[in-house]
Order: structure tokens, then C-alpha cells, then sequence
């Protein structure tokens, strides 16, 4: 009687991971989740309130196209066109921090930059002071002070936010020094 014995070599190929299986297994991991949560997409965002099994999308932002070249002052329009669309503040406090960098303060004005504005507008296009006629982010008094940065400034977060940088640059030296003159007297 002879006795036969036999080696076989099975490959495993797992669809999922690509053309091969992985050495090791990691486990799923269950996020729970309560809210409305923000996705980045490309050009913008999708805000989505997820629930068991499904979802739907609350709002969806994209960002607007801007064209240097029309805006005659470089100023980028951005804004939706009409009058009473306030720009998501994320969006408008990307374009100051890009706009901070760029005229090489530190990061800490930017913080600075954000508590002034929070403060004053809380980073709302269209926010209005009846009392004074103080007008948009940065709150220029009066509001049409901004058309010196562009014919947009009612609508246009680029235009407020690079005139009320100018603003402050020019009045204050930096963010921090704007933030400090309005936490001692109450107003910059």
C-alpha cells in the first residue's frame, strides 16, 4: 500500500480590498452620530443629517467661481448675487485667514481677526447696526465706506473682509491690535 500525501496552496482574494487580501483584518467601527454633519465636496460642501440607515441633505453650498480679472480691484466677488444670502461663515473666515497670511501676520491674528468679528457681526454679510449704520463683517460705518474696496460691498464677503483688513491695518497695525483697542473701549 503506498501512502500518498499532497500540499495545496489556496490564495485568498478579498473583492473589497483591492487585487489582494490584506495580512490583517481590522475591525468596523460603528461612529454614532447626532446632527447635522458637514462634508467637504469639491467646489463647496454638503451639510447632511444622518439617520439609521439613511440620510438627507439639509443644505448644499458651492462655492462661488471667482474671476480676478473682472472685478476690477482683484477682489474676488463672492457672494451668490443676491441680496440677504449670507455667506457661510466657514467660507468667509477661510478667505480672511488666506487673506491674514497673506500679508504675513502670524496666526494668532487671525484668531484676533475672528474674535473682532465674531464680536461685531458674527461674520454676517448683511449684518446691520440701526443705531449706527454700521454695515457687513468688518461693520463699516457708514457701510459704503466698503465701495472703496469694490461696487459689490453690500453683498461680497471678499470685499468686506479685504477692506475691513485695509481698515485695520491701516487704523489698528494688525487684528490684535483692533481686538485690544475694542476690548478697552468697546468698538474699533
Amino acid at each position: 500500500m503506498t501512502a500518498a500525501g499532497g500540499f495545496f496552496l489556496v490564495t485568498v482574494v478579498d473583492p473589497y480590498a483591492g487585487a489582494t487580501a490584506q495580512s490583517f483584518y481590522q475591525e468596523p467601527v460603528l461612529v454614532r452620530s447626532e446632527g447635522v454633519q458637514k462634508y467637504d465636496i469639491d467646489g463647496g460642501y454638503v451639510l447632511i443629517d444622518p439617520r439609521r440607515d439613511t440620510f438627507r441633505a439639509v443644505q448644499t453650498y458651492t462655492a462661488p467661481t471667482s474671476d480676478a480679472s473682472s472685478s476690477g480691484g482683484g477682489s474676488t466677488s463672492g457672494t451668490a448675487g443676491a441680496e440677504g444670502y449670507t455667506t457661510p461663515v466657514g467660507v468667509a473666515q477661510t478667505y480672511a485667514a488666506k487673506a491674514v497670511a497673506k500679508r504675513g501676520w502670524a496666526p494668532s491674528e487671525f484668531s484676533c481677526l475672528v474674535n473682532l468679528w465674531n464680536r461685531e457681526s458674527g461674520w454676517n454679510t448683511h449684518a446691520a447696526n440701526p443705531g449706527s449704520g454700521a454695515y457687513g463683517i468688518p461693520q463699516s460705518l457708514p457701510g459704503s465706506k466698503m465701495a472703496s474696496a469694490g461696487s459689490d460691498w453690500r453683498n461680497s464677503y471678499a470685499t468686506q473682509i479685504d477692506w475691513g483688513i485695509g481698515y485695520i491695518s491701516g487704523s489698528y497695525g494688525s487684528p490684535c491690535g483692533a481686538w485690544g483697542h475694542s476690548n478697552a473701549v468697546g468698538w474699533y
